[in-house]
């Protein structure tokens, strides 16, 4: 009942009660038993934090960090994830090491970052343990070292922590920090998939697709290209094209190629924009379009695309769908 709840949240935290007043703020934050009310959330978060309670410190420096019920102040919150932080709050220690890391309200440090950060995931914080998986994978205040971030990507990606199962399955994948394994790949790969996360997506779609630890299996693949597609993948979108141009999985269909190969080259994903060039140069799902073809073409072959470049050039050798 958090009506009643909140009525005696209410009482104790009038009495000064700094645990009562934390989760009073929490009521309204959430809007729990009362009205959500992010102004009155800070109110009460304020006066518990004041009495040096780490959770409602915590969670102030949450409120200034997002704007919520005051104006947005990194520094604000950094101040208060630091009294939070100093009290071995796991949370308020992770977030102080994103502050540092990203430069919020402190001055960018990313061995200060590690600091904070590594006694978080030593805690068992999930995010703080993929985050410090990311500093040895990527050398942030640290010696580059896979072994490293394979060990902490491995204990959030336990948690069901999903940018670190993604991260692991890209380890195995290409053998970073662990001997290759596509099967232990596409295990962690699919339980990043299965929560909705586009590269785990798309990643599971070109297994299946490959046969990279898993039988090949073509609409298996279109099934994750198209969750993937769906979620902005440019990738998997312009695979997805490919998939219906060739009828690899799904039966052929020109217009549904050129639907997946636009989406795709409007993200600016160049073989995507090559692709589609071909469609308005050949007429593929959309009517005959030299001059289109060129547009494409061109934007590219200004990424590199060496097909592109080459079928540009032909364009303006044999003056099709330019200005002679």
């Amino acid at each position: 009942d958090y009506k009643e709840a909140v009525k005696w949240f209410t009482k104790a935290a009038e009495k000064g009660h700094a645990a009562a007043q934390c989760n009073l703020a929490l009521s309204y934050y959430e809007g729990k038993g009362v009205p959500q009310d992010y102004t009155e959330a800070v109110k009460w978060f304020t006066k518990s934090a004041k009495r040096r309670y780490a959770d409602a410190q915590y969670n102030l420096g949450v409120c200034y960090g997002n704007g919520m019920g005051v104006p947005l102040d990194y520094a604000e919150a950094a101040s208060w994830y630091t009294k939070a932080a100093e009290q071995e709050h796991v949370s308020a220690q992770h977030n102080l090491g994103i502050c540092f890391d990203s430069g919020a309200g402190v001055p960018k440090n990313y061995k200060k970052a590690l600091k904070w950060i590594r006694k978080a995931a030593e805690q068992g914080h999930a995010e703080a343990q993929y985050n410090l998986g990311n500093y040895h994978e990527f050398g942030k205040g640290v010696f580059v070292d896979n072994i490293k971030a394979v060990q902490w990507y491995t204990k959030s990606a336990e948690q069901g922590y999903v940018l670190a199962q993604v991260n692991l399955g890209v380890c195995y994948d290409k053998g970073k920090g662990v001997p290759p394994d596509y099967k232990a790949a596409v295990e962690w790969y699919t339980l990043a998939a299965e929560q909705g996360n586009a590269d785990a997506q798309y990643n599971l779609a070109l297994c299946y697709e490959l046969g990279k630890g898993i039988p090949i299996d073509y609409e298996k693949a279109v099934k994750w290209y198209t969750l993937a597609a769906d979620r902005g993948s440019a990738n998997a979108q312009n695979n997805l094209g490919v998939f219906y141009a060739k009828g690899m999985g799904v039966p052929k269909d020109n217009k549904e190629a050129f639907r997946w190969y636009t989406k795709a080259a409007e993200q600016g994903f160049a073989d995507a924009q090559f692709n589609l060039a071909l469609r308005y140069k050949y007429g593929d799902g959309v009517p005959q379009d030299e001059k289109e073809a060129v547009r494409w073409y061109t934007l590219a072959a200004e990424q590199g695309n060496a097909l592109a470049q080459f079928n540009l050039g032909c364009s303006y050798y044999e003056g099709k769908g330019v200005s002679k």
